[in-house]
């Protein structure tokens, strides 16, 4: 299915643009960054969460339950799946899968972005994750696909999963599996009646965290906190169903680059400044920001004036 790209506001602290894909599943219009949609949810309880890390090109796999973790706030219905997912190895694509069951039911699921300081950057309601059809390795399911660009310096970002009572009065439509068979062989589909999942509260959930190329709701403030640090956030529990993470750890992300005692020359100079505006107009904002970062590790003093007058430029 083909992606279109578009360049929405953000209502971060830096209050810059990125670009951000068309939905790739569901025909859903909405920003991702407006989290004025999503529950209200206090600190002291997101504090309170075991949030499971996920680890590279690793599928995790969680099964929610009526004994799992649960924050009592309002616009939130039953258990709650929470992750941590690393923010330095750079922009991420996050596939969260939800099956449908034996008993033909569904949990619905939406997803609250939180940045390393536990501030709400971006939502995708259960609109944005719809229904694909079963295949050889695939079991029928919800389905959806979120690009993230992690905003530099950060270590982690946090994945809360949740449903809503308005979800639980919804019902998905499956395909008839007689009808699947018929359309995998080539044959003619019957003319049957599909089945209808319930949504519930409870259901296997997978997570899979990949790196993209590709443009991306920004997760974040664009350049640093205004000094506040990273906020420690509940215990850290060992992966469900997932293969042990990988003993190397990863760089961390560059602070702000200290810069050399010679002034960078013009040509170089203009050279950044001229990839950084290319950049910004063709909406590849996480290259921006490489050039930004690399302009001022060699003295540039003018790259970071000509990307924020870019982004702000296609407001």
């Amino acid at each position: 299915m083909k992606m279109k790209k578009s360049l929405v506001a953000l209502c971060l602290s830096a209050g810059l643009l990125a670009s951000v894909p068309a939905v790739t599943f569901a025909d859903v219009n909405f920003v991702p960054q407006n989290t004025s949609a999503a529950p209200g949810i206090p600190a002291a309880a997101l504090q309170q969460l075991t949030w499971t890390p996920v680890d590279q090109s690793k599928v995790q796999s969680t099964q929610l339950s009526a004994g799992g973790q649960q924050l009592n706030v309002p616009g939130i219905t039953g258990p709650v799946a929470a992750f941590s997912v690393p923010a330095n190895i750079g922009e991420l694509t996050l596939t969260l899968t939800s099956e449908v069951n034996k008993q033909t039911s569904v949990f619905a699921p939406n997803v609250l972005i939180l940045d390393q300081n536990m501030t709400p950057s971006a939502f995708f309601p259960s609109e944005y994750f719809s229904y694909q059809e079963p295949g050889v390795m695939s079991a029928d399911r919800l389905e959806g696909k979120m690009r993230l660009t992690p905003a530099l310096g950060q270590q982690k970002i946090y994945v809360l999963v949740f449903t809503t009572e308005k979800d639980l009065q919804q019902t998905t439509k499956l395909i008839d599996p007689a009808k699947a068979y018929a359309k995998g062989t080539g044959n003619s589909v019957p003319d049957i009646p599909d089945p209808l999942a319930r949504h519930v509260t409870d259901g296997l959930l997978k997570l899979k965290v990949s790196t993209n190329n590709a443009s991306s709701v920004l997760v974040g403030p664009l350049f640093g906190s205004s000094g506040t640090g990273p906020v420690t956030v509940g215990n850290t529990a060992a992966p469900v169903y997932a293969a042990p993470a990988a003993a190397a750890p990863v760089a961390a992300a560059s602070q702000a680059p200290a810069k050399p005692s010679e002034p960078v020359l013009n040509d170089t100079e203009s050279y950044f400044n001229n990839a950084i505006k290319q950049a910004v107009k063709k909406g590849d904002v996480d290259k921006a920001l490489k050039l930004l970062d690399e302009a001022e590790r060699l003295g540039s003093t003018t790259a970071r004036s000509t990307f924020i007058s870019s982004v702000k430029g296609k407001g």
